[in-house]
């Protein structure tokens, strides 16, 4: 029999990390003396021991480590862990590829995010502009008749509001347009507000910040990065108006956030 310090010397397992595993049932003293509280390991155990090791080595969760020394699906733990690790690797490859961005852009003016957009229900409403900047009055009007149609229908918190170009090409006249804001349920529907489910999206997020006249920079700077970093474009860009005309008394600090949704 072996005391913990021994055990520990020959287990290379500090002192604490055994009573932790013994805390947590993975490791269990043969036995411990009544009156002195000494505890005492077999030397069959360091066998334990080691896989233990071994195991932590490998990032496996005390939970993961137990239901294997348990009898559990070996396996069926490594391929779980597996496919955690490949989801850090490319969680750090996009991170390695803004940070690389930023690196290679003097500038610095935009830095792209990636973000993971949960499905929602939204409302929206279509309609053709005749110019751009008729947005502003088009958005307040959908959400002022949604409120009308479903008095006691909420925004889901945290909010998300957007607009979607429909035309298949720039145009500076009678511009396609759909706005959207995430509730939560469907309501009431009327000619022009209309309810959908939007789908779970991962999207590319740049700040654009100014006048909105210059925003096709952004638009630039979004799809070279998306080409450059193997990105598929997987549907309509999303354009979330944060500050403008309605608390902004400055062009300048309008900001804009552009979502590209890609695969």
């Amino acid at each position: 029999m072996l005391k913990i310090g021994e055990f520990s010397k020959l287990s290379h397992l500090t002192v604490k990390a055994l009573r932790f595993y013994e805390k947590k049932g993975l490791l269990i003293p043969k036995t411990v003396d009544e009156w002195t509280g000494y505890r005492f390991y077999e030397t069959r155990q360091l066998e334990d021991a080691a896989k233990i090791k071994a195991y932590r080595q490998l990032d496996l969760s005390i939970d993961e480590i137990k239901a294997v020394m348990d009898g559990g699906d070996i396996k069926a733990v490594f391929a779980k862990k597996a496919r955690d690790l490949q989801s850090q690797r490319e969680e750090i490859d996009v991170r390695l590829s803004i940070i690389k961005t930023i690196l290679e852009d003097e500038s610095m003016k935009y830095q792209v995010t990636v973000k993971e957009i949960p499905s929602a229900i939204v409302y929206y409403a279509e309609t053709t502009l005749e110019k751009y900047s008729d947005a502003m009055e088009f958005i307040p009007k959908c959400g002022e008749e949604c409120r009308k149609l479903n008095p006691n229908l909420k925004c889901t918190n945290p909010p998300y509001e957007f607009c979607e170009y429909l035309d298949g090409e720039y145009k500076e006249t009678n511009i396609r347009i759909r706005h959207s804001e995430a509730v939560e349920k469907t309501g009431k529907e009327s000619e022009l507000i209309k309810f959908r489910e939007i789908p779970a999206a991962k999207v590319l997020s740049i700040l654009h910040k100014g006048a909105y006249e210059q925003i096709g920079e952004a638009y630039a700077f979004i799809m070279k990065y998306a080409d450059d970093n193997g990105y598929k474009v997987a549907g309509l860009a999303r354009e979330c108006y944060i500050d403008g005309i309605w608390n902004k008394q400055s062009v300048e600090d309008w900001l804009t956030e552009i979502q590209l949704p890609v695969e």
